[in-house]
């Protein structure tokens, strides 16, 4: 069934079904709120150019037509070619479907900010509009959270998100749906922000269109490994025509209506809720922007944008977007708070303290690293008492609460994951114990698993429990590539992972050549030699001559030191996505001896790096070849990757208590005070927000 949706007609089709189911709900709601006409007229318009484009891009066209230097007229292949074996996997059956039903779920939004646009009605969209913003944010969210746990448990290389271009074209439209939720409750509850909101409408489902754009048009290139093939002229003009299309008529009447949205008069103080979620709302723009110049470079530029700059440049948006989480629940709304302030936040503040001790004495040593932990403890606590509170009034009233819960977790999991996780490559002899990060490892042997796989069976102790796990390898058939398979164990304060790497076999097999394990800066002893791994040479301009086909080299810069002289080599492996590395042997000068590099391993936050070094022709000098049977795998340590699972549970579970609650409001088309121009709004009554206040669970 994933095969349905796995290439770029099956993707148009399921996305445009989504869209004409949620059509259908769209019909009778807003036909029950008497604004059918509009709404419907600019959603139809979205789902005329999803149409277009799966006419273009059909499914159904013929194979022979499709492919006619490949398949003869009239001709039926015996079988497909099948699903890339990485995509077969339970979670591939719902990660696009889960990701296309939020992308459908944002046009809806659109639809409704043009037709109050067009219709005058500033205020009464706001009720209207809740729902169907937390719908698509909690499917987007989803799907894009199903993807990261797909892509940890499946890809191998020990993450759940790396910052590909294709990635972030979903993760964009999720932060700018979260900006547009939490800036209609300020419309909501003070009446300003009316600009920002339909500007964020618009923008939002803008962003998915150009999401669409990148990964189907083929402008990213070799910059994503999830991108599609180049769909042709005709796909890539349609989906540029459609992108300008719904800016133009979005914008357009945004600039049309611009003079009736004035904001209110009045001065707004700093510490009022208002004041801080619209300052939350520009940090997710900061964001949202940054996210947005990394992911469309490789259009710009000839290269992609390195992972470290997403890292480094988000670092001070979630200190402050986890600061604001908390501070924005300790003042209210419309007037300024301060006195008493220091009295409400001491049990959080002082909470936040005490942990962050703790993880210092557990060895966190990076100040920056330390200000996050600080500020995502103060946003946990503040939400936790809040959530306390909230809980008298129903479960539903817990949305905001558990969501905001969440994703203090997920900057906590962030933290002890991503920067304190360990990695080693690591050769395992058969039966032979081995340390690896602290973790005793012995390799048992390997077991067919009836599906033309290999399971390579690594039996695991530490202080005093045992498990085992069952890394996969296996040649597919889809691309005559080895395909491999991690395994992991999971524990309350982190995950024990391992990667197959290679395997090298034992009697029966060649034998001329021996493997090493060299860190930097140290040096290993193999047979008359002694081998130092100096330094990786990234821009090597001994490879100016290569061809961009060959891949990006890598080089190590090697020390071989025998018979009292030194010689140095630069050993040079081709990386190319989708490939096997390709090691390249440099010989030493009696062209007996020759080395490759054929693993590496890098770990940034300790600054250390390991190659393996597979080295030939030392039976010629008297050197016996290893002859046992090798696993060569590479393990790692993931502290508190849960946090980041448990967070994406919570703010899925508040998102959609938030979306419950939304809909009951809804219901009740007289929530919000009909006016048509904001600047002659009259405000709610004090008791009216202190009610509201209270109740509303986002």
């Amino acid at each position: 069934m994933t095969t349905f949706w796995a290439g770029q007609e099956g993707s148009f089709l399921f996305w445009t079904l989504c869209g004409a189911i949620i059509g259908m709900f769209l019909l009778g709601y807003t036909r029950r709120h008497k604004i059918e006409y509009e709404v419907m007229s600019v959603y139809a318009l979205v789902q005329a150019f999803l149409l277009v484009l799966l006419i273009s891009k059909s499914p159904f066209t013929y194979l022979w037509d499709a492919h006619p230097d490949q398949v003869a007229p009239g001709a039926v292949p015996a079988d497909g070619k099948g699903l890339n074996p990485l995509l077969q996997n339970i979670w591939m059956i719902a990660h696009p479907r889960v990701l296309f039903i939020g992308f459908a779920a944002m046009g809806v939004p659109f639809a409704l900010a043009v037709a109050a646009l067009w219709r005058k009605t500033y205020i009464e969209w706001i009720p209207k509009a809740l729902p169907w913003v937390i719908f698509g944010v909690v499917w987007l969210g989803a799907g894009i959270m199903i993807g990261g746990y797909w892509a940890y448990g499946v890809l191998g290389w020990g993450g759940w998100w790396g910052w590909d271009p294709v990635e972030n074209s979903s993760l964009i439209p999720w932060i700018t749906g979260i900006a547009l939720l939490h800036t209609l409750l300020v419309q909501k509850f003070t009446g300003n922000l009316a600009r920002t909101n339909f500007f964020l409408a618009v923008l939002t489902f803008l962003l998915v269109v150009y999401s669409t754009f990148l990964t189907r048009s083929g402008v990213l290139g070799s910059a994503s490994v999830h991108s599609f093939t180049d769909p042709g002229t005709f796909v890539y003009t349609l989906l540029v025509v459609w992108l300008a299309a719904m800016a133009l008529l979005g914008f357009g009447m945004l600039a049309r209506r611009w003079n009736d949205l004035k904001p209110l008069a009045g001065k707004v103080g700093l510490l009022t809720r208002e004041s801080l979620l619209s300052i939350s709302t520009a940090v997710l723009g900061a964001s949202a922007l940054i996210i947005f110049f990394g992911t469309s470079w490789p259009i710009l530029g000839s290269s992609s944008v390195e992972p470290a700059f997403y890292d480094r440049m988000n670092l001070p948006i979630a200190i402050a977007l986890a600061f604001i989480l908390g501070l924005s629940l300790l003042v209210v709304w419309r007037q300024e708070s301060a006195g008493g302030l220091v009295n409400r936040s001491a049990f959080s503040f002082g909470g936040s303290l005490l942990m962050l001790a703790l993880l210092i004495l557990l060895g966190l040593d990076d100040w920056t690293m330390g200000l996050l932990a600080f500020t995502s403890f103060f946003a946990f606590f503040v939400n936790l008492a809040h959530g306390y509170r909230m809980s008298k009034l129903g479960v539903l009233s817990l949305g905001g609460p558990l969501s905001h819960i969440g994703l203090a977790l997920l900057f906590l999991g962030i933290i002890g994951s991503g920067r304190y996780g360990q990695k080693e490559t690591a050769s395992l002899t058969k039966n032979e114990a081995k340390e690896v990060l602290g973790y005793k490892l012995t390799y048992v042997g390997s077991q067919p698993t009836g599906d033309g796989k290999w399971k390579f069976v690594v039996d695991v102790e530490r202080e005093g429990k045992a498990f085992s796990l069952e890394p996969v390898m296996f040649k597919s058939t889809y691309n005559d590539q080895i395909m491999r398979n991690p395994d992991y164990a999971s524990f309350i304060s982190r995950d024990f992972y391992v990667e197959p790497v290679s395997l090298e076999e034992g009697e029966g097999h060649d034998h001329s050549h021996n493997l090493i394990e060299v860190k930097k800066g140290e040096t290993a002893t193999i047979g008359d030699m002694e081998v130092a791994f100096l330094r990786f040479d990234m821009n090597d301009h001994a490879m100016e001559g290569m061809t961009a086909a060959s891949g990006f080299p890598v080089t190590a810069v090697l020390d071989v030191r025998r018979g009292g002289r030194t010689e140095q080599l630069r050993v040079v492996t081709f990386y190319k996505e989708g490939n096997e590395p390709d090691a390249r042997t440099t010989m030493l000068k009696d062209g007996k001896i020759g080395f490759q590099v054929l693993n590496m391993s890098i770990d940034p936050s300790r600054k250390a790096s390991m190659i393996q070094i597979n080295v030939h022709g030392l039976e010629e000098k008297g050197v016996e070849a290893a002859k046992p049977e090798m696993l060569v795998i590479e393990a790692s340590v993931k502290p508190f990757i849960g946090l980041i699972w448990l967070a994406a549970l919570l703010m899925t579970v508040g998102l959609s208590f938030s979306l419950t609650s939304k809909l009951r409001a809804a219901r009740n088309s007289g929530e919000t005070r009909p006016h048509r121009n904001l600047h002659h709004e009259v405000p709610h009554s004090g008791i009216q927000h202190k009610k509201e206040e209270v109740t509303d669970p986002a």
